[in-house]
């Protein structure tokens, strides 16, 4: 028997009859899908000072997704900061398919309930376009990073890229998969 993530699962079961009664679509092809999860992490006069923290940030989230990270590449000079073009300045991994429900699951049941002062997600992240990005300010929420062998604690930015055509169809759909935003009141 074939493996799949029990998101995808909740997916194709719960998500798309509900959203399909929300937004009366016409055929369950109009109803939005995640299409890919994006992770970045900007490691700025860091990455310029010390070579090894790219290396390490190309660690810490590849164990944090499962996935091979790149390091992001500076594309101009900027002779404040002592930047080179080409210089390597932040890691990024792109997930999509079935490690992209599994991280998807991992975030909502063991990440994010362990931001300090958590009172939600804020909904102010959309784009206008139905994707969606927010940020976290320490990789140690994650259990995947051990917090005794990290040398500095840095924060990332997560987007959510989807096929909904808008905001509040995105929201939708990021709310039936477990994602906790704030109360609007």
């Amino acid at each position: 028997m074939e493996y799949t993530p029990a998101l995808k699962e909740k997916y194709k079961k719960e998500i798309v009859p509900a959203l399909t009664k929300e937004y009366n679509y016409g055929t369950v092809m109009q109803v939005p899908r995640l299409v890919k999860i994006t992770l970045n992490q900007g490691l700025g006069k860091a990455a310029i000072a010390d070579k090894k923290v790219i290396d390490q940030g190309i660690e810490e989230m590849t164990l944090i997704t499962g996935q091979k990270a790149v390091a992001t590449k500076s594309k101009k000079d900027i002779s404040n900061f002592k930047l080179r073009k080409g210089m390597p300045i932040g890691v990024r991994v792109t997930l999509r398919g079935d490690k992209m429900y599994e991280f998807l699951e991992r975030l909502i049941t063991a990440s994010i309930p362990r931001i300090r002062d958590f009172r939600g997600i804020n909904d102010k992240g959309f784009d206008g376009k139905g994707n969606y990005t927010f940020g976290i300010s320490e990789q140690i929420i994650f259990p995947e990073i051990d917090i005794d062998k990290i040398g500095r604690i840095q924060g990332m930015d997560i987007t959510f890229v989807t096929t909904a055509n808008t905001d509040k169809e995105a929201m939708s759909l990021l709310k039936e998969f477990g994602l906790p935003f704030k109360n609007q009141k």
